[in-house]
């Protein structure tokens, strides 16, 4: 067990470093190909902080392990509000944009209810996968649409302007956007596999593995974003962050799963994961309109610390489930 736990802690890092490299890569040679910086930060930084869940899950999918996929999406899900923003709003106090709230909010409140939906039955089949991608495909077109108009933020809110205007020569871009890519191809396998042999000699499943030590890993890049974000007084930019991986987690992520790979789906995940996430998402509401009238929403620092020991139960519950 001692190569598999290996193999999962330096396939996390590897696949960490290697999304950011692509993340440079691919930004340097959009920019060399005429992209505009909006389209940049929305498609491609916003498909590069997510690289690592889309991938991982998609090799899961592929190699007839669905707890992995569900379980990394759903679980990075969690802890992104629960710990990433918990953890960050005990350092700050984070305060809400209000387009985030009028807009990003209810999106991945809907498509958290259609995620739902889908998992009433037990199942995921290749049609909800497709209907998830549509339905995110649908909400990037529109945000790209009104973006471009100038009516609104991107998704996410805006991308980190180093991200943007880092100078790097095309054959650099290209290099690093082909290395990028496939480091993260085996890492991922890497990681999959290891997390599997893990799982089976702990004697659980693969759905606790990717919703604990799969999750956590795949939320450091939001960690990150979202502690540099605090350091510069962006709070707005460390919640819409958490926004727009979510809402990339539930519909591209799970989608992209269930349409390699349709998966049956234990009925734990309906009443404790999905719950769990949704009652999150619902309490981000609570937060940001419940009391409007005392000042704009925050998230404070009990309500943070609140947060995390929400997480510790949570992951406590999963782990004494598994083992029980």
């Amino acid at each position: 067990m001692a190569i598999a736990w290996v193999a999962v802690i330096v396939g996390l890092i590897v696949l960490i470093w290697s999304a950011d490299r692509f993340v440079d890569g691919a930004s340097g040679t959009a920019r060399y190909a005429g992209m505009p910086p909006l389209l940049i930060g929305m498609i491609i930084v916003g498909f590069g902080t997510s690289a690592p869940e889309m991938v991982i899950s998609a090799f899961a999918a592929s190699e007839g392990n669905p707890g992995i996929a569900l379980g990394n999406a759903y679980g990075s899900n969690i802890s992104n509000i629960a710990l990433i923003l918990g953890f960050t709003a005990v350092l700050s106090p984070i305060f809400m944009r209000n387009s985030a709230i009028r807009r990003e909010l209810p999106l991945l409140t809907l498509a958290t209810l259609v995620a739902g939906w889908q998992l009433w039955d037990g199942e995921l089949s290749r049609m909800d996968g497709i209907v998830l991608l549509l339905l995110f495909f649908v909400i990037m077109g529109y945000a790209v649409f009104k973006a471009m108009r100038g009516e609104a933020e991107p998704l996410g809110g805006e991308p980190d302007s180093e991200v943007l205007q880092h100078s790097m020569s095309l054959g650099r871009s290209l290099f690093w956007l082909v290395l990028g890519l496939v480091l993260l191809i085996i890492s991922s396998r890497a990681l999959v596999w290891g997390a599997v042999e893990v799982a089976r000699a702990l004697g659980v499943t693969d759905l606790v593995i990717g919703l604990t030590v799969v999750a956590i890993g795949t939320s450091l890049p939001e960690l990150a974003s979202s502690l540099a974000a605090v350091r510069k007084g962006e709070h707005d930019l460390a919640f819409g962050n958490i926004l727009g991986s979510n809402i990339f987690n539930t519909l591209a992520v799970v989608g992209i799963a269930a349409t390699i790979q349709p998966m049956s789906v234990e009925p734990v995940v309906l009443w404790r994961d999905w719950s769990i996430m949704i009652a999150l998402t619902l309490g981000l509401f609570i937060m940001a309109w419940g009391f409007r009238i005392l000042g704009p929403g925050r998230i404070t620092r009990p309500e943070g610390g609140l947060m995390l020991v929400l997480y510790a139960g949570y992951l406590y519950w999963v782990v004494t489930s598994a083992t029980t």
